[in-house]
C-alpha cells in the first residue's frame, strides 16, 4: 500500500489506474484496474475486466483532523475516483453543495497537511455537486477559487430549443447521473478512455479534463450511429463556441480510430482531423500517448509548402491512427484518400473543425468551385473561408466517397452545410417541407450561455449613426455620367478612408476602451477593432498609434491582415503585418504576441474574425458591414470565459442592431433550414443553356472524352483539350466582339434600334457565362445529395468547367473621378447602449441556396452630382458648424488667398518669416469675421481664442500649403 501511495503522489490517480504500479520483483507494472480494450476481448482480459470492483460508500469521513464527511465516494478497486455532495431542493440547492466544497472541503487547510482524498492530482479525479434538479462537477478543489462546471443534459435533450438544466420528469431530474453515467460499463469507459491529464512543459499535470455531459453524449451517439450505419455517412454536430470542441474532436478521433465492429474488424484505417488550431495537434498526441504510452500514433501534415506523394502514402498507410492537417494540406490528403478508398478499399473518417484560415494555393483553387461572388471578393482581399466550403469543394471528386465518413463540427452551419451534412428525419424521402436536414447533435448557444460556458456578447451594444455631406470643391456639381452602384460604392469607400472619419472613430474607440474596457480584469482586458479592408487597416493603425502617442496613453496596438497592400497616401512601399511602421516590435506569431501585457488593442481586416480564442478580449469595435454567419462569428470573439470576466462591450459604427440580433438568433438554438434546394434547378439551367445553341452534344462529348482519357500525359491531354474546346470558345468570343463593336458604332451615330439589339446580345452572352458558372457551382453541391442518374448533366459540368475560363469577355471599367469631391460635414451620433435580448421573438430560419434570378440588369447611369446629392440625403442628420471640415481648409484659406499683401510677403520671405507676419494675423481675423454669418459657432470660437487662431495658422501653413500657394501667386504677379 505504501508503494501505491508513493506512485499516486508521483504520477496521479489517472495514470496509476491506467498503467499500474511498479513493484520491486515484478517484471512489469502491477495492474490496479482492467479497462475494456477496443477489440480482442479474450477470456483472460474479460475475466479481469469483470473482476473490477466498483463501490459507492456513504458518509465517508476522510480526515484525521476533523469530523467532516462526504455524502458519497466512488471507488474502483479500493482507489477513490469520485466524490459527491448531495442536496435536496426541498431544503437546499445546488449552490449549497458547491459552497460546501469551496469552504468545507479544502484539500489543505491553513497550517495542516494535505487531505489525500481531496488533493490534486493524487486524490479523487472528479467531485460532483448534486441536487434533485442539477449536477455540477470539478476536477480540482482550490477552496473559494474552485471552478465548477454544469454537468446537465439540457432542459430538452434533442429538442430544438434546449436550454440549461435537466428535463422535468417523474422522480429526480438528475437520475441520469447514477442510472447512466455511473453505470458500471459507462463509468469504467469514462475512467479508461475519456479522462485526460494535461501536462505543462515540465511534464507535470496541470489539469484533469473530465467530459462535460454534452461531450460524453455526442461521442457515444456518434460511435453508436457509425456502428449501426457503417462507413460512408455524414454527421453535422452543431456545438456552440466555448463548448469544448477541441476536446470533443480529440475524443471523437481517438474513439473512431479504435472503433471495431462485432467481428473485431477495424472500421477506419485512418482518421483525418482538419483544423488550423495548433492545440488540436498537441492535444491529440498528448491524449493518445497518455492512453497507450507510445509515441507516433498521430501524424501531422501541416506544411504550407505542399507535400509529396510519398508523404501522403506514408501518412495514410494505416500505421498512424490519426492524421492532423491544415486547410492548406487537406486537398492533397483528401484526393489521396479518395484514391485509396476506390482502389484499395480503405476506409477513412474525416473530422472537420470549424476553425478558419486565410486561403492560398490549392485550397483557394478548390474553393472557387463552390464560392459565391461575394465570398470570392472577400477571399481576394485576404479573407477567410470555412472548412465547410472546402469540404464541399473536395467532395466534388466523388470516387470512393462511400469509404469516407465525414463529421463536421461547427457553431454556425450554413445552408449548404446543413444540406450536405445534415440528417433528414426520414432519410428515404427527399428533403422538403417537414423533412428538412438538421444537425446530428446540438449543444446550442443558448445552453452554453445559460450554463455560463460563454458570455452573452450582446449585453452592452452601442451603435453609432454616421451623418455626412459631400460637395465638389471649386466647381459646380459634375454632370459626368457614372454607373450608380459603382459610384455609390466608391464614394462610400472614399468616406470610410477619409482621414477625418478615421480620426473621429479612433478617438471614440480609444476613449471608450480606456473608460469601459481597460479597467476590466484588473487592467488586463483587451479589445479588437474590425475594419472593412486591408487599406483601412493600414490607415486605422497609423491613426490610432498617432492618437495614442499624442495623448500619452500607455497602450500597445497590433494590426493583422493577410498578404501585402499598397496605399500611396500612407507610404511609398507596400504594407504587411511585418512592416516596421505597422507592427515595429512584432516577433513571431501575432496571436502569441497579443497574449502579452504589451498589447491591448488588435486591429483586423478579414483575419482572426473566426477561430481566434483570447479569453482576455472584452471589447469589440466594428467598422465594417457584418451579415449573417459573419456577424455571429466575428462578434463572438469576446465570449470566452475567464476568471473575473462577466462583462463585454460592442461598439458598432456600421450595422443595424436589429440585423445583428436576427443573425445571432438564427444560431441561438438549433439551426433550422427554411427550405431545401430544389434539385430541378440543375435541369432548368440545362434546358436554358442548351436552348441558346452555342454548343451541341458532339462538342460536349469531344471535350469529355479528352478529360476522361488518363492514358496520355498531362501535357498532351492539355493540348488535346484546347483543340476540343477552342472552337466553342472562339465562336462565343467572336459573337461578343461583334456585338461590342456594333454597340460602339451605334452609340457614335445615335442609332437607338441597333444600340438596343447590340446591348441585348451583350447581356445574353454575359448571362450565358454567368449561368455556366452557376451550373458548375450548384451541380458540385447538389450531386452530393441527389442521384441525378443522368450522365448528360455530369458531362455538362465538365464541359462548362473547361469553357468558363476561356470566355474573357471585355469588362466595362467604371471610372469615377473623386478628385474634386470634399467632405463638408461629418457627424457620428451615439445612438446609445442597449441589451440585444436573444430570448425575445422567434428565431429566423436559414434561407436556402438560391442561384439568382437569371437576368442581366441594365447599368443605371446617372450624373455624379445626383449620386452625391442622394448620399447627402441618405446620410444627413444632426449636422452643424462643428462638423464642417473645410471651415479652415477651404473657407478661411480661400479668403486668405485673396490677399495680394500676403502673396507679396510670401514671395519675399521664408515660411518661418512669413508665419510671424502681423499682416497674416490681421488677415486671419478679417477672414474669420467675414465668415461669421455663415459659420457662426466656429467663427465665434476662433475670435475668442488666440490658441484656436494659432492652431488654424499651423494647419494652413504646415498641412494645407497656404504659404506655397501664396508664394506662387506673388511670383506670378
Amino acid at each position: 500500500m505504501q508503494r501505491v501511495r508513493q506512485q499516486l503522489d508521483q504520477v496521479g490517480t489517472l495514470d496509476l489506474l491506467r498503467h499500474g504500479v511498479e513493484v520491486l520483483g515484478l517484471p512489469k507494472a502491477l495492474k490496479l484496474a482492467e479497462f475494456k480494450p477496443a477489440f480482442g476481448l479474450n477470456p483472460q482480459v474479460l475475466a479481469r475486466y469483470n473482476a473490477n470492483r466498483l463501490r459507492v460508500v456513504r458518509q465517508v469521513r476522510y480526515s484525521t483532523r476533523n469530523e467532516n464527511c462526504l455524502d458519497l465516494v466512488l471507488f474502483l478497486n479500493g482507489i477513490p475516483v469520485a466524490t459527491a455532495e448531495l442536496k435536496t431542493d426541498n431544503t437546499q440547492n445546488i449552490a449549497d453543495a458547491v459552497w460546501q466544497y469551496k469552504t468545507g472541503r479544502l484539500p489543505k487547510a491553513a497550517g495542516q497537511a494535505l487531505e489525500p482524498l481531496l488533493s490534486f492530482p493524487s486524490g479523487a479525479l472528479v467531485h460532483f455537486a448534486v441536487s434533485n434538479r442539477e449536477v455540477q462537477m470539478t476536477t480540482r478543489l482550490e477552496g473559494p477559487r474552485t471552478q465548477f462546471l454544469p454537468f446537465n443534459q439540457g432542459s430538452d435533450p434533442g429538442g430544438p430549443d434546449c436550454a440549461a438544466g435537466n428535463p422535468v420528469m417523474e422522480g429526480h431530474r438528475t437520475a441520469y447521473l447514477w442510472e447512466e453515467v455511473w453505470k458500471r460499463h459507462s463509468w469504467l469507459e469514462i475512467l479508461g478512455r475519456y479522462g485526460i491529464a494535461e501536462r505543462d512543459k515540465k511534464k507535470q499535470i496541470r489539469r484533469l479534463v473530465f467530459p462535460r455531459y454534452h461531450q460524453l453524449a455526442v461521442t457515444r451517439l456518434l460511435l453508436n450511429a457509425v456502428l449501426e450505419e457503417g462507413p460512408g455517412w455524414r454527421y453535422l454536430i452543431q456545438h456552440s463556441a466555448g463548448s469544448g470542441k477541441t476536446a470533443s474532436i480529440g475524443w471523437s478521433s481517438h474513439l473512431l480510430a479504435d472503433l471495431h465492429d462485432e467481428n473485431d474488424c477495424k472500421l477506419f484505417d485512418t482518421v483525418l482531423v482538419v483544423s488550423d488550431r495548433s492545440v488540436i495537434d498537441f492535444q491529440l498526441q498528448e491524449t493518445l500517448e497518455n492512453f497507450e504510452r507510445r509515441k507516433g500514433v498521430v501524424a501531422s501534415i501541416t506544411t504550407e509548402k505542399g507535400i509529396k506523394s510519398e508523404q501522403l502514402a506514408a501518412a495514410l498507410s494505416g500505421d498512424k491512427k490519426i492524421v492532423v492537417c491544415t486547410i492548406q494540406t487537406f486537398p492533397a490528403l483528401i484526393k489521396k484518400m479518395q484514391e485509396l478508398s476506390a482502389t484499395s478499399g480503405k476506409r477513412f473518417a474525416v473530422i472537420a473543425d470549424e476553425a478558419h484560415s486565410s486561403q492560398t494555393g490549392d485550397a483557394a483553387l478548390k474553393l472557387r468551385k463552390v464560392l459565391s461572388a461575394a465570398e470570392l471578393a472577400e477571399l481576394a482581399d485576404g479573407g477567410e473561408v470555412s472548412i465547410d466550403d472546402l469540404l464541399a469543394a473536395d467532395m466534388s471528386t466523388r470516387a470512393g466517397s462511400a469509404g469516407i465518413t465525414y463529421v463536421a463540427f461547427t457553431a454556425t452551419p450554413k445552408a449548404k452545410t446543413l444540406e450536405l451534412f445534415g440528417r433528414r428525419p426520414n432519410p428515404d424521402v427527399p428533403a422538403g417541407s417537414g423533412n428538412l436536414p438538421a444537425p446530428f447533435h446540438v449543444y446550442s448557444m443558448r445552453q452554453a450561455i445559460e450554463e455560463e460556458f460563454i458570455l452573452d456578447v450582446l449585453q452592452n451594444y452601442t451603435s453609432y449613426k454616421l451623418a455626412f455631406q459631400l460637395a465638389q470643391e471649386g466647381q459646380s456639381l459634375s454632370s459626368e455620367e457614372v454607373e450608380r452602384n459603382a459610384a455609390l460604392k466608391k464614394l462610400m469607400g472614399w468616406v470610410k478612408l477619409h482621414p477625418h472619419n478615421i480620426a473621429r472613430k479612433v478617438e471614440i474607440v480609444v476613449e471608450h476602451f480606456r473608460q469601459f474596457v481597460w479597467p476590466l480584469l484588473d487592467g488586463k482586458a483587451k479589445a479588437m477593432v474590425v475594419v472593412g479592408s486591408r487599406k483601412e487597416a493600414v490607415r486605422w493603425k497609423l491613426a490610432i498609434d498617432q492618437y495614442i502617442q499624442e495623448q500619452g496613453y500607455p497602450l500597445g496596438t497590433l494590426v493583422a491582415f493577410s498578404g501585402e497592400v499598397n496605399d500611396a497616401e500612407s507610404g511609398p512601399d507596400g504594407f504587411s503585418e511585418r512592416s516596421a511602421n505597422l507592427n515595429p516590435n512584432l516577433k513571431g506569431d501575432i496571436r502569441e504576441a497579443f497574449k502579452g501585457e504589451g498589447y491591448q488593442i488588435l486591429l483586423v481586416a478579414n483575419k482572426f474574425q473566426t477561430g481566434f480564442d483570447q479569453p482576455l478580449l472584452c471589447g469589440m469595435y466594428v467598422d465594417r458591414r457584418l451579415d449573417g454567419i459573419q456577424a455571429v462569428q466575428t462578434l463572438s470573439r469576446p465570449n470566452r470565459c475567464h476568471p473575473g470576466k462577466d462583462t463585454t462591450y460592442v461598439v458598432d459604427f456600421v450595422n443595424d442592431p436589429n440585423d445583428i440580433l436576427a443573425a445571432f438568433k438564427t444560431y441561438y438554438a438549433t439551426a433550422k433550414l427554411a427550405v431545401a434546394t430544389d434539385p430541378n434547378l440543375i435541369l432548368n439551367l440545362k434546358t436554358k443553356l442548351d436552348a441558346q445553341g452555342h454548343y451541341d452534344e458532339f462538342e460536349i462529348d469531344r471535350v469529355v472524352k479528352v478529360l476522361l482519357d488518363d492514358s496520355r500525359s498531362d501535357k498532351v491531354r492539355q493540348s488535346q483539350l484546347m483543340a476540343a474546346i477552342e472552337p466553342v470558345a472562339q465562336r462565343l468570343m467572336t459573337l461578343y466582339k461583334q456585338a461590342r463593336l456594333a454597340y460602339r458604332q451605334a452609340e457614335d451615330i445615335n442609332d437607338g434600334d441597333t444600340l438596343k439589339r447590340a446591348k441585348d446580345e451583350l447581356a445574353a452572352l454575359t448571362l450565358f457565362r454567368s449561368d455556366i458558372g452557376t451550373y458548375g457551382r450548384f451541380y458540385t453541391f447538389l450531386s452530393q445529395i441527389f442521384d441525378y442518374a443522368n450522365t448528360g448533366l455530369e458531362k455538362r459540368a465538365m464541359f462548362y468547367k473547361a469553357l468558363l475560363p476561356l470566355l474573357e469577355f471585355e469588362r466595362e471599367i467604371n471610372t469615377v473621378d473623386l478628385s474634386k469631391v470634399v467632405l463638408t460635414h461629418h457627424h457620428l451620433r451615439d445612438l446609445g447602449t442597449r441589451k440585444l435580448d436573444l430570448k425575445q421573438g422567434a428565431s429566423p430560419a436559414i434561407p436556402g441556396m438560391d442561384p439568382g434570378g437569371g437576368g442581366v440588369q441594365d447599368k443605371n447611369k446617372v450624373e455624379l452630382a445626383e449620386i452625391i446629392a442622394k448620399l447627402n440625403e441618405l446620410f444627413s442628420g444632426e449636422l452643424g458648424d462643428n462638423d464642417k471640415l473645410p471651415y479652415v481648409c477651404s473657407v478661411i484659406r480661400g479668403k486668405l488667398l485673396e490677399s495680394s499683401i500676403l502673396s507679396q510677403q510670401a514671395a519675399a520671405n521664408s515660411k518661418k518669416q512669413f508665419s510671424n507676419s502681423p499682416d497674416l494675423n490681421k488677415a486671419l481675423l478679417d477672414a474669420i469675421i467675414g465668415a461669421l454669418d455663415a459659420h457662426q459657432l466656429m467663427s465665434t470660437q476662433a475670435l475668442n481664442s488666440e490658441a484656436v487662431r494659432e492652431g488654424m495658422i499651423d494647419i494652413l501653413l504646415n498641412h494645407n500649403n497656404l504659404y506655397e500657394d501664396l508664394r506662387d501667386q506673388g511670383l506670378k504677379e
